[in-house]
Formats: structure tokens, C-alpha cells, sequence
């Protein structure tokens, strides 16, 4: 740990990627993991597009048990420590898979969703915009959510397979890993396209590349530094940098 402690304190332009291990330790359970949400649920209609259009009954009667109870999940000991080290200017920003929201709930500020997040719904037909406190309550009553004004099915702001990103917030991952002379990985398989191609942008401009996660990745072979155990890397971090100002 002593020499990813002098990589960060040496770095003009450290930036984090964030995948769905780091929020197991807050009770949200991951995709791919071997208790992932992918061995409950049929990951082919999930977020499929073609089926939520088909059949959004599917997908709300189970993202009540994971999206649309993140409002009752609190930020661990990665969510702090992340917000920690941007307050002391050791972290430019936050690239995260997530769509949990506890980047922010901790107090990280600059956090780029690539996936979106649920805390915009949309009407698909009217574009009428709802809150996720609006819409979660709809859903908890096992009722699909529909539009006030016409009627129409509403959606979270999450990317669903089938759907085109949201561009902004692409270009900005893809700026700020370009500009990272430290790109941390962490609990994340890197096998999601377009995230897994992030740690490249900065791997091409010479960036040194840190990858955090229980499991092997296809990356492996380009990180610096390799590490298994998340909470006990940000133990760590917590209790060097707990009394920093």
C-alpha cells in the first residue's frame, strides 16, 4: 500500500472508476458476482430495452428490490474515502458503473454515471420528467409507473442494452481518463463496454493504471499495482489520510 500511497500523492490527475463490487459492503448485491443480481434475474430482459417496452412489468416487479430501495442504502467506507480524497484534492473526479447514487450521498461531487441513474424518470411518450421518490413509490406499491399527463410508460434515466449513452457524460469519462496520470480501478470485472476501455485513455497518454477487485480482469496485465480486498485497500486509505487537512 505504501507505494499506491506514493502514486496518489505524486499525481496531478487521479481519477477512480467505480463498479458494483464497491457497493456489496452497503447490502446492494453486484451483476456478476456469486450472489449477483444476474443469477436471479434473466439479464437478457432485465434492461433489455425491446423487453421493457415489451413488458415493463418484469422489470419493475424486481428493480424494487434494487434500484428502487437505494434511497434506504447508505454510502460506505469506499464512498467516504473517495469523498475524502477529492476534498483533499487527491481525486479529480469519479467515473462509476453504478447507478446507486451513494457517490453523491457520500459527498463526491464530481461523479460521472455513464449509466445513468434513477434519479430522473422519464415519460417515453411526453418526456415529462418524475423524481425518483415520485416513481419508487409507485413501484414499492407494485404498480408500473405512468406518465400524469398522457398516460405514457415512464423509465428511468438508466442506459438499458439497446440504448444508445448519454454522449456528455461519455466524452467527459473519456476526457477525464485521458487526462489521468492515475486511473484506479475499482470492483469492476472491466468487461462492460465502454467503461472497460477507459483505463486505455490513460494507459496510452502513460498513465499508471491500479485495479482493486476480487476477481480477475482483463486488464490485469496493464496495472501497476494489483490489489484483491477492497475494504482492506480503503482501510487503509481511511486511517492514513483520516486526520490529513
Amino acid at each position: 500500500m505504501d507505494r499506491f500511497i506514493r502514486l496518489l500523492k505524486e499525481s496531478k490527475h487521479c481519477v477512480f472508476l467505480s463498479g458494483a463490487g464497491i457497493s456489496t459492503l452497503s447490502g446492494i448485491p453486484d451483476f456478476r458476482g456469486n450472489n449477483g443480481i444476474y443469477r436471479k434475474f434473466d439479464a437478457d430482459k432485465i434492461f433489455d430495452i425491446d423487453h421493457f417496452h415489451a413488458e415493463p412489468e418484469y422489470f419493475y416487479s424486481h428493480s424494487k428490490d434494487f434500484i428502487y430501495n437505494v434511497d434506504e442504502r447508505n454510502p460506505n467506507i469506499i464512498h467516504y474515502v473517495l469523498s475524502r480524497l477529492e476534498q483533499l484534492g487527491l481525486v479529480r473526479s469519479v467515473i462509476t458503473q453504478n447507478i446507486d447514487l451513494l457517490h453523491q450521498k457520500a459527498g463526491s461531487r464530481n461523479v460521472i454515471e455513464i449509466h445513468g441513474s434513477p434519479k430522473e424518470n422519464t415519460c417515453l411518450s411526453c418526456g415529462k420528467i418524475f423524481s425518483y421518490d415520485h416513481v419508487a413509490k409507485i413501484v414499492r406499491e407494485d404498480q408500473i409507473p405512468k406518465c400524469d399527463e398522457c398516460g405514457g410508460l415512464v423509465k428511468p434515466n438508466i442506459t438499458f442494452f439497446g440504448e444508445m449513452l448519454d454522449q456528455k457524460a461519455i466524452m467527459k469519462a473519456v476526457d477525464e481518463s485521458s487526462y489521468a496520470d492515475l486511473f484506479v480501478v475499482i470492483g469492476s470485472s472491466l468487461v462492460v463496454h465502454p467503461a472497460a476501455t477507459l483505463p486505455f485513455y490513460s494507459i496510452r497518454n502513460k498513465g499508471k493504471l491500479v485495479i482493486v477487485n476480487n476477481m480477475p480482469t482483463p486488464l490485469d496485465e496493464h496495472a501497476v499495482l494489483r490489489y484483491k480486498d477492497l475494504g482492506m485497500f480503503f482501510e487503509y486509505l481511511d486511517s492514513y489520510f483520516r486526520d490529513t487537512k
